[in-house]
Formats: structure tokens, C-alpha cells, sequence
């Protein structure tokens, strides 16, 4: 059996390829700066799949690459944090599930689209307090939210912001992805979304990010970190706006 008989009917080996090089790249920058791997992903993902297609994937490649980070620094999670925003979480996925299954496809593209231009050019606030009530329906908004535009990374950092230790926040935040997804997966495995078909790209996207969280620290830390953002938000600027444009146009 060659490679190209493990792949997806609408996907080729070059574009494969290309994809196994991304999870590489967005773990990297993910393991540098905390976030904005994910967002990337899901931009890209939707310049190649239907965007049906995008969310569910996504969701299986980030559980790969979240559950490594957490398991990792699982020593320096926040459980209390994890345990009402997953409880928010696991309501919201209910929710926004029904929702993802009854867009038609240009609106989920628009949303993707639009999504990932207002939590790049957006400030993000630093909620102040540590309510339940406020982290439960936090959590069940963003897993709403997630189940249609993918990467809400950047909206659980507002949740764990206030954390003072930097390995805190990243573990705790990888945890949080990391149940989110599942519940995700979960989801979209009743909704019918067929995964077999995608299993050999996720398998490799997965060891792939794992070797970019390994070497991430390593790389990017010698680009200076306000030259890469502009670089960053630029690339993440024009896949959007093509997102959008092929979608309304």
C-alpha cells in the first residue's frame, strides 16, 4: 500500500505533506509563545477542506498536541480552574454541536474567517475574579464557540490570564484544550462525522507536533518576539481575509 492510498479522497500526497509541516510549525510557535498555534491551524486547514471538515480535524490534531503538553507539565496544572470551565465546557459542546451541524457551509467558512481576524486584531481582557458561576458559563460559551470556528485558544487564556507562574498557565491551559477537544471529538463522533478516513493524516500531524513542541523553545526564541507577532498576525491577517473572500465572492 503507498502513502497516497492512506490519504483522504480530496487530498493529495503534496498537500499532506504540507499539512504534516504545519502541525510541526503551530506546535512550535505554540510551545513558544503559548498560544496562536491553533488559531493558524484552523486557518489553513480551511484553505484545503470543506469547511464541514475543518472543525472535527482540527479538534483531533489539537487533543494530540495538547494532551503531550499537559501530560508534560501536568505537575503545574490549576486543577480547580480545569474542573468549573470543563464543566461549562461539556453544556456549551451540547449546545454548539447543534448548531455546527445545521450552518450551511460558506456561513461556518465565514465564521472561521472572521473569528480568527478579530482574536488576532482584538485586545483580549484579563478577566478579573475567580467566579464558578462565571467560569461555568465561560466555559460553556467558549465550547459553544469551539464547535464552529475550532481554535478558541485565546478565549480560555482570558479565563487563566490572572495565573502569576508562567508553567501554570501553560499547563493548565493545555489541560483545558485538551478536555475540550474531547469533548469535541465526542460530539462530532455522534453527529456522524467519519474519522477513519483521516486517521492516517491526524497520526502523523500528531508525532509532527509533538517534535515542534520539543524543539520550539530552542528555534523560536532567537526571532525577536515583536518582529515575529507582526510577522505572525500578517499571515494570519491574509488567510482570513481569503477565507472570507472566497466565501462571499
Amino acid at each position: 500500500m503507498s502513502p497516497i492510498d492512506l490519504l483522504p479522497a480530496d487530498l493529495d500526497l503534496t498537500a499532506a505533506l504540507a499539512l504534516v509541516l504545519l502541525s510541526l510549525v503551530t506546535s512550535l510557535i505554540t510551545a513558544t509563545f503559548s498560544l496562536g498555534g491553533g488559531t493558524l491551524m484552523v486557518a489553513v486547514l480551511a484553505l484545503v477542506f470543506p469547511p464541514i471538515v475543518v472543525v472535527p480535524l482540527h479538534g483531533a490534531i489539537q487533543l494530540g498536541s495538547n494532551s503531550g503538553r499537559a501530560l508534560v507539565q501536568r505537575a503545574h496544572i490549576q486543577w480547580s480552574l480545569v474542573l468549573w470551565l470543563s464543566l461549562g465546557g461539556a453544556i456549551g459542546t451540547v449546545i454548539g454541536g447543534q448548531f455546527a451541524s445545521l450552518l450551511p457551509a460558506s456561513a461556518l467558512q465565514v465564521a472561521i474567517g472572521a473569528f480568527v481576524l478579530l482574536t488576532t486584531w482584538l485586545p483580549q481582557p484579563k478577566l478579573v475574579g475567580r467566579s464558578r458561576l462565571a467560569q461555568v458559563v465561560g466555559g460553556a460559551v467558549i465550547a459553544a464557540v469551539s464547535m464552529v470556528v475550532g481554535a478558541t485558544g485565546p478565549l480560555v487564556a482570558v479565563f487563566i490570564k490572572g495565573l502569576d507562574d508562567r508553567r501554570q498557565l501553560v499547563a493548565t491551559h493545555a489541560m483545558l484544550m485538551t478536555l475540550q477537544n474531547s469533548f469535541k471529538l465526542g460530539m462530532f463522533v455522534l453527529l456522524g462525522f467519519a474519522f477513519a478516513a483521516y486517521l492516517p493524516l491526524i497520526a502523523a500531524m500528531i508525532l509532527s507536533g509533538f517534535v515542534g513542541t520539543a524543539i520550539g523553545s530552542r528555534l523560536l526564541v532567537r526571532v525577536p518576539e515583536a518582529a515575529f507577532r507582526w510577522g505572525f498576525k500578517l499571515v494570519l491577517t491574509l488567510v482570513a481575509l481569503d477565507l472570507l473572500r472566497t466565501a462571499l465572492f
